[in-house]
């Protein structure tokens, strides 16, 4: 089989994860404080050198390179546009920082600060899991209480209480991984945002950061790059009947 069969053949599978990741983008264009995916891709060594009978940079016929391997996937962190709802349980955090929730036993970060009041009075996700304070106590309203709202620097006030909102960040965000749910999981303990620089909206909610136009670009660029490869498999594999029949009839 062809050296060259099997780069094309790799260049079309990195391709192909590359339109799922984008695919999965657009799907989540209108969900809130969603961070986009980036398809990261690695040069691969030609075969001889991975497995050491060849050093790169000899110039020889191993030394011709092996393609495209999809390593893995980033996510963009960057900002989202920011809505006004006028709902005084919707919440976005202006600059950095992430909101603490508990799930079950576990504790997780987002940025989608859509919350609800449940039927106990707690301000919880979507998804029911309870947004935490400072303190790590769920935060809560007392439901004798007919006027409450969130300051600008996200504290939850009440009369007769007020809550700090836990707004955390992490010592990078490399140190998080996507749970799922719009959730992200710390690898390391986050540490809460200063006072002089916790800042929110109340009423208003951070959208997704993806761009449906640089999405919808890239998915007809990956789609071109990925149907080259494979016109590319179809042309050898041509090439290599041709030369069998050629082969056969001598």
């Amino acid at each position: 089989m062809p050296y060259g069969f099997y780069i094309s053949a790799e260049g079309a599978n990195a391709q192909s994860s590359r339109l799922d990741v984008i695919a999965n983008n657009l799907a989540n264009v209108d969900t809130v404080g969603f961070k986009r995916e980036l398809a990261c891709f690695q040069a691969r060594y030609a075969e001889g050198i991975d497995k050491g009978l060849a050093i790169p940079g000899s110039g020889n016929l191993e030394d011709v390179g092996g393609g495209v391997l999809f390593r893995q996937t980033k996510t963009d962190f960057s900002a989202g546009a920011v809505k006004q709802t006028k709902n005084p349980a919707n919440v976005a955090i202006m600059g950095e920082g992430f909101f603490t929730v508990k799930k079950g036993d576990e504790t997780f970060l987002t940025r989608a600060g859509n919350f609800e009041i449940n039927s106990r009075g707690e301000l919880v996700t979507p998804q029911g899991y309870a947004v935490l304070d400072e303190s790590g106590t769920p935060v809560a309203i007392n439901p004798e209480v007919k006027h409450w709202d969130i300051s600008d620097t996200g504290t939850m006030r009440q009369p007769g209480n007020t809550q700090n909102l836990a707004i955390v960040k992490p010592a990078a965000n490399e140190n998080l991984v996507k749970y799922g749910d719009n959730l992200f999981r710390s690898t390391t303990r986050p540490e809460p945002v200063l006072p002089a620089e916790r800042r929110v909206a109340s009423g208003c909610l951070e959208m997704s950061a993806v761009s449906p136009t640089l999405e919808m670009t890239s998915m007809i660029e990956a789609s071109r790059y990925f149907e080259a490869n494979v016109n590319m498999m179809k042309t050898q594999d041509q090439m290599l009947s041709s030369l069998i029949s050629q082969v056969l009839k001598a």
